[in-house]
């Protein structure tokens, strides 16, 4: 099935719920009703994403593990090139490109974990031939992203002024933006399309679409590499954090199949708790015993 975020702005003309010019009226038990269900929904989305990296831990120290070996490589590869510019900025790409192709597979086990699917680390080869392709064009954007940072920053600190304080103010906030964006990569790829332009464009649908929840899951994306940092990238990882953005994306998708099942209803008024009845049902209630004696309960 595709799924296809409205579009906004200048591309088409939006007209409110009621059919007139004039904003709808929404009663305020309503508001009340719906925020609370748009909270009850992110607070399972991080119940849901911390038990798939409780119950998967093995695995995902596994996958980290790579990951580490990975970044180590990015590191030295440049410094082992340094003396020669252009064989840095290879190196860099090198490192980029072999970085994404091992997080893109890394990002169908996630699909996997999140689905409540048993896979072992021999199906990851498998899904390195599955994706390294798609994969490309994300590396290009993010090895272009890595140059403007570390040329333009300095260039443009050191030029100062109106027109350098402008030209960081709109490097900072195109990278935000395309950071906030690629979130989406990867699970738009696995669930939703696998041509690049395709995937670009509705990752931009979907932060559009879901501004608030989008920044939501960046601030927890920061909050994961922080932990990751100080735990020396073992836990939760990159991989928790691929764990994150899939399970973010999977719920995210039941409000589509609502709105296509649904195309006349409000779109602010989601009936998360009735949409989210099964997989409360399959990730079920813990204790804390359960989590570390599960074999006790």
């Amino acid at each position: 099935m595709d799924y296809e975020p409205p579009w906004y702005g200048t591309v088409c003309p939006v007209v409110w719920e009621d059919g007139r010019c004039e904003p709808a009226s929404y009663p305020i038990v309503v508001f009340v009703s719906t925020c609370y269900s748009l909270f009850d929904m992110i607070g399972f989305l991080i119940k849901k994403a911390f038990f798939d990296f409780w119950d998967n831990m093995i695995r995902v120290v596994i996958i980290n593990l790579g990951f580490i070996v990975l970044m180590g490589i990015g590191v030295y590869l440049p410094y082992l090139l340094r003396f020669n510019l252009a064989g840095a900025i290879a190196g860099i790409f090198i490192a980029v490109i072999m970085f994404n192709v091992y997080a893109g597979a890394a990002s169908l086990m996630a699909r996997d974990i999140v689905d409540y699917k048993s896979t072992g680390i021999r199906e990851f080869w498998e899904y390195v031939k599955e994706i390294w392709q798609s994969t490309i064009p994300l590396s290009v954007i993010t090895g272009l992203q890595f140059a403007v940072i570390i040329i333009a920053f300095p260039f443009y600190s050191a030029l100062g002024g109106i027109l350098g304080l402008g030209a960081l103010s709109l490097i900072f906030w195109i990278s935000v933006i395309w950071w906030l964006a690629a979130q989406y990569y990867f699970p738009v790829r696995i669930r939703l399309d696998d041509k690049p332009k395709k995937i670009l464009k509705k990752c931009f649908l979907l932060l559009f679409d879901n501004t608030g929840f989008t920044i939501f899951l960046g601030i927890g994306t920061v909050a994961t590499l922080a932990l990751t940092v100080f735990t020396a990238f073992l836990l939760p990882g990159i991989m928790g954090i691929l764990i994150w953005h899939g399970a973010a994306l999977k719920l995210r998708l039941l409000k589509y199949d609502y709105l296509e099942q649904h195309p006349n209803v409000n779109r602010k008024e989601i009936p998360w708790d009735a949409l989210l009845v099964e997989e409360r049902e399959k990730v079920g209630t813990r204790t804390f015993k359960g989590m570390i004696f599960p074999w006790k309960e």
